[in-house]
């Protein structure tokens, strides 16, 4: 029997591709690699979740394959009544669609493998940095600040192990405007807004690094949709919310100013351990660019993502040499 090989996995955050991550997932699998740490942001919290939690690469396959994304877009009785209403929930709700049916149908995949909260997936590491199997990144636009689920959840909740893991990642893919965002106080009863991680790190490839040693004993690969670009981040500042014009002034305070300077780079090798895999597919011969929000996939363009994620894994593992990674970079 092949003994399995750790590794690491940070997965970006991308809506509807992320079925393209799962796709290379599924050749790292086939390459003997089992995952330890797991970090995800957005789409990525989605795939890292239902790793940490059991499931491999085919199961979380075929349960994207038979989902309808359109019901995603669950709505309140004044939704209905089209652009007014949906003005109305931007106004007094932040946003359109409820993501209630979001975090049901994630938290109905989390109780068939009998894992729902974030004690059920501790580990043994000492470290507070491993000390959960998953971390998810989210966005407090409040603060303008990274949240780290469920580490960062100490500011909001007593007992951070009975935290609802599939209420961690609907703050995750809360993407702006779309989904209405998660509204959490903290213990001094401030309301904070939280939305998608990937306004502030989509691909937090440094998270898992141990940078204690220059000998990490396996890897951490990256799973990024189309190829890394870095990003030039400023200081943001403070400012309650308490409408809709400071919340949209907040949002793009927050996507400018954000504090994550530790963005991917080519001096840590970060571009070395990156699986970039493209969001372009080409079906009845033209090429489609794969959007976000497009939640009216079909089946076929699907596993042509599915596809680009093998391909690109399957190029990955062709020129990987972790000790050469090491020699260069660590």
């Amino acid at each position: 029997m092949m003994e399995l090989k750790k590794v690491d996995a940070v997965f970006e955050g991308g809506g509807i591709k992320g079925i393209g991550l799962v796709g290379a997932v599924s050749e790292i699998e086939k390459a003997g690699y089992k995952f330890e740490n797991l970090v995800g942001t957005s789409a990525g919290a989605i795939v890292a979740t239902l790793l940490a939690v059991g499931y491999k690469a085919e199961e979380i396959k075929n349960e994207l394959l038979k989902l309808d994304y359109t019901d995603f877009k669950d709505k309140e009785f004044v939704d209905n009544f089209g652009p007014i209403g949906k003005g109305i929930s931007i106004i007094f709700e932040y946003g359109i669609y409820e993501g209630d049916f979001f975090e049901s149908w994630l938290n109905e995949l989390l109780k068939k493998k009998g894992i729902t909260t974030f004690k059920q997936i501790q580990t043994d590491y000492p470290e507070e940095q491993y000390k959960y199997k998953l971390q998810i990144v989210a966005s407090d636009i409040t603060d303008k600040k990274m949240l780290i689920l469920p580490h960062d959840l100490k500011d909001f909740v007593d007992d951070i192990d009975q935290f609802s893991i599939a209420k961690a990642v609907r703050m995750s893919i809360g993407i702006p405007i779309f989904f209405e965002p998660v509204k959490l106080k903290d213990k001094n009863g401030r309301t904070h807004i939280i939305v998608d991680g990937g306004i502030l790190s989509n691909y937090p490839i440094w998270l898992l690094d141990d940078t204690t040693t220059h000998n990490p004993k396996w890897p951490t690969f990256g799973f990024k949709l189309n190829e890394p670009v870095p990003r030039k981040i400023t200081e943001g500042y403070k400012d309650d919310i308490d409408n809709p014009v400071k919340y949209l002034k907040a949002l793009v305070s927050t996507m400018m100013e954000a504090h994550d300077k530790l963005h991917i780079s080519n001096s840590k090798g970060d571009y070395a351990r990156t699986i970039g895999i493209p969001t372009s597919i080409t079906i009845n011969n033209n090429t489609k660019e794969i959007k976000t929000a497009y939640f009216d996939i079909t089946k076929e363009e699907s596993l042509l993502l599915y596809k680009n994620g093998e391909d690109m894994a399957q190029k990955f593992l062709e020129i990987w040499d972790f000790d050469q990674y090491k020699k260069n970079y660590r």
